[in-house]
């Protein structure tokens, strides 16, 4: 079967207005496709998403069904713009909300994360994107992802006010792409080796 990936994009926007995280997470996602892997993207930012640490918070929650497509998937990718060179609070809603079905286990016991590879992308027009990537990515180590080496994808500008990742060409920018390259095959590889060898259960069982 082919790999599934999910892309969940954590702008601040609304669709359909112009989102640059989702503009450099789609080069990732063009490597997907050239590797046939099954991609979907969503903008968290169109869905009433709960706060809280479960994996259903009621009636009008609507993380459920997002929640259903990560489980199905084998390569998750978060996105999120820089503000105040921090991650987006919808990226921290995602990853309390990933958090909250942490205690939930697959078929042998194990987190249902594990067997799962995860990656970055960050945009902004100042600094952040390191510290973003770290505080996402340490989140998604510490639930159970797998996270291949160097997975991380981001584009920003000068400091201050300016051009951001669209307007600026950032596409153009080789170390960017560098990075989506590396980025895309590298998630893709390590998908398709714990496909094929999942990490033993011996040691890491959830009570």
């Amino acid at each position: 079967m082919p790999l599934k990936a999910i892309f969940l994009n954590c702008t601040l926007k609304k669709s359909p207005e112009e989102s640059n995280t989702e503009s450099l997470m789609r080069e990732v996602e063009k490597i997907f496709t050239k590797e046939q892997v099954q991609s979907e993207m969503i903008r968290l930012a169109d869905y009433n998403i709960a706060y809280g640490i479960s994996a259903n918070e009621g009636i009008d929650d609507e993380w459920p069904d997002i929640f259903e497509k990560v489980k199905e998937a084998d390569i998750l990718i978060i996105g999120t713009p820089i503000w105040l060179g921090e991650k987006s609070s919808i990226a921290t809603l995602a990853i309390e909300r990933l958090f909250g079905a942490s205690s939930m286990t697959n078929e042998k016991g194990q987190s249902l994360y594990y067997n799962k590879v995860g990656g970055v992308v960050v945009t902004g027009n100042e600094d952040g994107a390191k510290h973003a990537a770290g505080s996402i990515l340490y989140g998604l180590s510490y639930i159970g992802f797998t996270l291949p080496p160097n997975v991380d994808t981001y584009w920003v500008g000068e400091a201050g006010p300016g051009p951001s990742y669209i307007e600026a060409n950032g596409w153009e920018n080789d170390y960017t792409m560098k990075s989506v390259s590396t980025t895309g095959y590298n998630l893709v590889h390590f998908a398709r080796l714990l496909t094929e060898n999942p990490i033993p259960a011996e040691g890491n069982l959830l009570e």
